[in-house]
């Protein structure tokens, strides 16, 4: 019987991963904390400071319990993530000798190759299928994607055991690529000096909190922590605590209850259920996945916090934001600070643009043309290169700016093609570029110019809509037209209160501040109906499936409202509708207040945090689902 138990325990099981909100991780985490502070402690009894055989102790030990964590996650896969330690590792060692040789150009020369050979492994395992797409659409070709590594290992041990007519996307492997590319070019850059150990640069490649699910660590915030000794305070341990409790209770009673109960309903089958149904399902999976993602950030936040480590903020109230481009600060910081930093700034950033700007944007462009294999498409495509083209020619005032926004949506693009090798994808991350740059239009205009431009936007949807009647346009008149009776109201009001010499700014004023609220969050939640129709399905399927349920949905969004049916379908799913409210609260609560609380929690007698701690684990088992729930972000 303990052989049994002992090889369940050591055996990767695909059906029962170690996920956060299972018990298993919890008493996993338990053995390896009581180990973990064994070591701290016999360290600190030998010798006060952070020696190097104590710090070796402790980052050994962690990169061992990571590997195997990321084994139980992920399988043989941890041999890839093996491979992009050492690869990682050894690049840094020799571009800091060749920098230090006045070698700049060979240290380059690494530079790249590591990044080369980080990204092809990642387009080899997460876009295979779609560059297999568009080769074979463009070449009317019958091109197959292979798994390679299952067929050579078929071939060595000449078995069958491998499945090589499917490649499994590695847990994680977009984040600690990312994080390894990072740390290459900040190696190459002299902002950080090389890991010299093996076992200390392990640690910072797999630590296993944020290993499959993020936040991407930078090198220059991490990397010096590994060599400052364990200090943990009597607050700072209560703060940890808070920070897990409350990214179980987002991911097990909001993000879970809502998906099972409701989301995942009406997106498996959107013509079966009615508009409002349709449209609050968008609105409710809005909480639903930051509740999942940042509930996942707040547990690694809280798990590194007791071993001495913090992991950098990924969120900051993100549905607070009064627009697209304040959104994407507040929203995946590590991602958004990551593409900025190594992506929108290299391709020219705010000062120019670089041939890459326009391969970039081309390709894309290309790309979505050939594959939708719609005519409409390809016109649509076209009028906007052309567009694009004359825009750059006959304003070369202008041009700085056009090369800004140019910069803006290919990194969006990219960002979107990131969380996945579908066009639903590239769709979402298009239409999140087009959001801000018409913020940046929108913020430069005058209070006149913006209603006559809503009215006329307004005007031309709804004669639109008359002539060609259907779902997407009828929902496209009336999103113009209510923003358009919206903005009339705020900026005559401003106007007249201008004129009246009222010290009264409408533009600060709350009123002004929860209409742009409300309208980003709508527009994100729209964005998402891409996002979600693509999430969680097979890449060689997923362009298909995600815009048939994406049709879906916007035809039944489009369709004829019976408000009488509202009451009765709030009824219904009440409990659905009154956790969605009071998760909104709580999220636009100020952030003072939210700090007030959370250190009212840390300052809490042990005996008396214990005793939440036990109220808490007993609601959270209330609304455990059957269906286990895997984090959104696990398939990214």
């Amino acid at each position: 019987m303990l052989r049994t138990y002992l090889t369940d325990l050591f055996a990767f099981d695909n059906s029962h991963p170690l996920l956060f909100t299972q018990f298993n991780f919890w008493a996993f985490f338990f053995i390896v904390y009581i180990a973990f502070c064994a070591i701290v402690e016999i360290g600190a009894r030998k010798r006060p400071t952070m020696g190097k055989t104590r710090r070796l102790m402790r980052n050994g030990y962690l990169f061992l319990i990571s590997l195997f964590f990321y084994y139980k996650t992920s399988g043989l896969f941890v041999m890839l993530l093996i491979f992009a330690t050492f690869l990682g590792w050894l690049l840094g060692i020799r571009m800091d000798s060749l920098r230090e040789h006045q070698k700049g150009k060979r240290a380059r020369l690494l530079m790249i190759i590591g990044v080369v050979l980080n990204l092809l492994v990642l387009g080899y395992f997460k876009y295979a299928y779609f560059f297999t797409d568009v080769y074979n659409t463009i070449f009317h070709s019958h091109l197959e994607a292979v798994n390679i590594l299952a067929r050579w290992s078929n071939h060595f041990t000449a078995t069958a055991r491998f499945d090589a007519s499917v490649i499994l996307l590695p847990v994680g492997i977009s984040f600690y690529t990312f994080q390894n590319i990072s740390y290459i070019v900040d190696v190459y850059k002299g902002k950080v000096r090389h890991a010299s150990n093996i076992l200390d640069f392990g640690f910072y490649t797999t630590f296993f909190p944020q290993l499959v699910a993020g936040p991407i660590i930078r090198a220059d915030q991490f990397i010096p922590q590994l060599y400052k000794p364990f200090f943990l305070t009597r607050r700072q341990f209560g703060i940890a605590v808070f920070w897990i409790f409350n990214g179980l209770f987002k991911k097990i009673v909001l993000a879970d209850y809502l998906a099972v109960n409701f989301v995942d309903r009406v997106f498996d089958n959107p013509t079966l259920f009615t508009p409002f149904e349709n449209f609050s399902a968008l609105m409710v999976y809005s909480l639903q996945v930051y509740a999942d993602f940042s509930g996942y950030t707040d547990i690694a936040i809280g798990v590194a916090m007791l071993m001495g480590f913090y992991l950098p903020l990924n969120f900051n109230s993100p549905y607070k934001a009064t627009n697209a481009a304040g959104f994407w600060k507040r929203w995946h910081i590590s991602l958004s600070n990551w593409l900025k930093d190594y992506l929108y700034i290299p391709i020219g950033g705010n000062r120019n643009a670089t041939a890459a700007t326009y391969i970039i944007l081309a390709v894309v462009l290309a790309a979505i043309g050939f594959m939708a294999a719609n005519r409409w498409v390809t016109l649509t495509i076209s009028i906007v290169a052309v567009i694009l083209i004359a825009v750059y020619i006959l304003f070369p005032k202008h041009r700085r700016e056009f090369n800004t926004n140019i910069n803006n949506m290919d990194t969006m693009l990219l960002g979107g093609l990131w969380h996945g090798a579908s066009f639903n994808f590239i769709t979402w991350g298009g239409l999140n570029g087009l959001g801000i740059l018409v913020y940046k239009w929108w913020k430069k205009m005058g209070p006149r110019v913006r209603i006559l431009a809503t009215f006329l936007l307004a005007a031309a949807a709804v004669t639109v809509d008359i002539l060609f009647p259907m779902p997407l346009l009828n929902l496209l008149a009336v999103v113009f037209g209510v923003i358009f009776v919206a903005i009339a109201i705020l900026n005559i009001t401003r106007l007249i209160l201008e004129r009246k010499g009222s010290s009264f700014k409408i533009q600060e004023s709350w009123l002004t501040v929860a209409w742009n609220t409300l309208l980003t969050f709508v527009f994100i939640s729209f964005t998402r109906l891409f996002f979600r129709s693509g999430s969680n399905l097979n890449p060689a399927e997923a362009n298909e499936t995600a815009w048939r349920t994406a049709s879906q949905m916007v035809h039944q969004i489009g369709s004829r409202w019976n408000l009488q049916q509202v009451p009765e379908i709030v009824g219904s799913y009440w409990q659905i509708f009154l956790l969605f409210a009071i998760g909104m609260v709580v999220h636009l609560l100020p952030d003072r207040f939210k700090r007030r609380y959370r250190l009212a929690f840390a300052s809490l007698p042990l005996w008396a945090m214990l005793a939440v701690a036990v109220v808490a684990v007993f609601v959270l088992y209330q609304f455990v689902t059957a269906d286990l729930q895997p984090f959104i972000y696990f398939q990214f």
